[in-house]
């Protein structure tokens, strides 16, 4: 199945020759106006260090919860066994698509992880990866009640991780030289 083309809001964004930074912080709104979210995140990783830190977000409401860390850090050495989602992203499998926290499989995802550090009650786990590593998650993601992902958005999104994948595997490269 090929995937669709991505909406010019998200086109023009990510084929613009703006900064990384700016291209992103442009990016998670225009991600959250497509997707009706409430938040979207993007977590970026450096494999090589194995650090980790939450660079951009993106809020509808004031009342939803920001999730933003100012500096790289490592992941505790529990988080594969605390959150089977981010390891399905460590092992480069596709990107998850959650409906609702609250019914998904414990083998996807960790309902009480999830409700204790994000919250939300719908997500897309979308993995950025690049040679089988994990270079970043960009997460929008719905407060409050369940949501169906259609193929269209699905397809969207992978399109979007696609074309982002050198733009964060820059960022992130250039963050440590």
């Amino acid at each position: 199945m090929t995937q669709p083309n991505l909406p010019p809001a998200l086109n023009n964004i990510v084929e613009s020759s703006q900064t990384p930074d700016a291209i992103f912080s442009a990016l998670l709104p225009a991600v959250g106006d497509f997707l009706q979210s409430d938040r979207c995140f993007l977590y970026l990783h450096n494999p090589q260090a194995n650090l980790g830190r939450v660079a951009f977000c993106w809020i509808r409401t004031p009342d939803v919860p920001t999730v933003y860390n100012e500096d790289w850090a490592a992941q505790p050495p529990t988080v594969t066994d605390e959150d089977p989602m981010f390891a399905a992203a460590l092992r480069a499998e596709p990107s998850i698509f959650v409906e609702d926290v609250e019914t998904a499989e414990p083998q996807v995802l960790n309902r009480e992880f999830e409700e204790k550090n994000f919250g939300h009650r719908a997500l897309i786990h979308a993995h950025i990866r690049q040679d089988g590593q994990l270079w970043g998650i960009l997460q929008p993601c719905i407060f409050g009640h369940p949501r169906i992902w259609t193929e269209y958005e699905r397809g969207v999104i992978n399109n979007l991780v696609e074309k982002i994948t050198p733009i964060a595997v820059d960022y992130v490269k250039s963050s440590f030289d």
